[in-house]
């Protein structure tokens, strides 16, 4: 009150004032930061597509021209960036925008540039690196551009397997979690049994889950449900039997009956520790979905890896796993959108 009083009276800032400024100063100091990154990305890239332009190749490398032509479209992106940047860095140091989030990623666009110059420089230029096993930039281009349909069905066909084997193990997971964590009888019965099967690697069971189905598919799907399903029924079971039990006293005083303690209390306060257990399972059964592609199914992107691997189409095989990581990578951005929209009272309690 005296620092706030002393200031009107005597018209310097307050002390609340001085830090709101600090912080905005060190916000747009920041923010020129990326500006500056922005524009040594512009040069990165324009100095990558000099160096495939004017560095001949060791060999004759289709889709040279493509090559440059998208390290140009990245420079000007990297340019627009810094000058939208550059143009009202006030509005953008304090208010987020699009920009400020696209000048966020320039640090990375910048290590891309580096990455993609040492990577032609080893493969298409020296051909440090022996071929065929290692390929350069430029294959993978071909290999988007010419084998796009076989590559787009087996991205389809395994988001659809991975989705069956996921949703359904998600699903068998958080109703084990929240029947063991709730139950005591259910806990006894089947707590042993999950922790006797659950550590085992999914794909132990391939010989068993491939006799026992009646199709590769569907004995895909049991696979990449198994591997989903125990890391999310666990963390379920924590996340549930964590619960304070002071929300269930307040609950029960109030009125509430078994089914709305289960529903309302024991769920939303186990939601976070569910969601750690999403993540999990989505890395496991994304491991599982390729070997299991690799066994059985005749399409997928395990299917392509084995299929390229047979053939030595190594290019193929890293534009195979380029697809990949971009696919996990994805759903991984997905999963933690749906975790932040449904866990958004989360954000008020930890800012306090």
């Amino acid at each position: 009150m005296s620092t706030q009083f002393e200031s009107i009276t005597t018209g310097t800032p307050a002390i609340g004032t001085d830090v709101g400024d600090a912080n905005r100063a060190l916000t747009r100091r920041g923010f020129s930061r990326g500006v500056l990154i922005a524009g040594l990305a512009a040069i990165a890239w324009f100095g990558s597509a000099a160096l495939t332009e004017w560095w001949p190749s060791a060999d004759d490398w289709p889709y040279t021209k493509e090559f440059i032509a998208l390290k140009l479209v990245l420079v000007a992106f990297a340019v627009a960036t810094a000058v939208a940047g550059w143009r009202n860095p006030s509005t953008q140091a304090t208010t987020p925008t699009r920009t400020s989030a696209w000048l966020g990623a320039m640090p990375w666009l910048l290590a891309l540039a580096l990455s993609v110059s040492a990577w032609e420089v080893v493969t298409a230029q020296l051909e440090w690196l022996p071929r065929p096993f290692f390929a350069p930039p430029q294959a993978l281009i071909g290999v988007y551009a010419e084998d796009y349909p076989r590559l787009g069905l087996s991205v389809v066909h395994s988001f659809g397997l991975l989705a069956y084997g996921y949703v359904l193990g998600a699903a068998a997971g958080f109703v084990t979690g929240v029947s063991i964590g709730w139950s005591q009888v259910v806990s006894y019965w089947v707590h042993p049994v999950l922790r006797l099967i659950g550590p085992l690697p999914a794909t132990a069971w391939l010989p068993l889950a491939f006799f026992f189905f009646p199709s590769s598919f569907s004995a895909s799907v049991f696979l990449i449900a198994l591997a989903t399903a125990f890391p999310v029924a666990v963390l379920t079971w924590s996340g549930v039997a964590g619960v304070n039990s002071a929300y269930y006293d307040i609950a029960r005083t109030l009125g509430a009956r078994p089914a709305f303690l289960i529903l309302r209390v024991a769920i939303p306060a186990a939601l976070p520790s569910v969601f750690v257990g999403l993540f999990m399972g989505l890395g496991a059964s994304f491991s599982v979905l390729i070997v299991a592609e690799m066994m059985g199914v005749k399409a997928g992107l395990g299917w392509y890896l084995q299929w390229a691997q047979g053939w030595a189409a190594y290019s193929n095989m890293y534009a195979a796993l380029l697809v990949m990581a971009l696919m996990c990578s994805g759903l991984i951005t997905l999963l933690f959108r749906v975790r932040d929209r449904l866990l958004a009272w989360q954000k008020g309690l930890l800012k306090w």
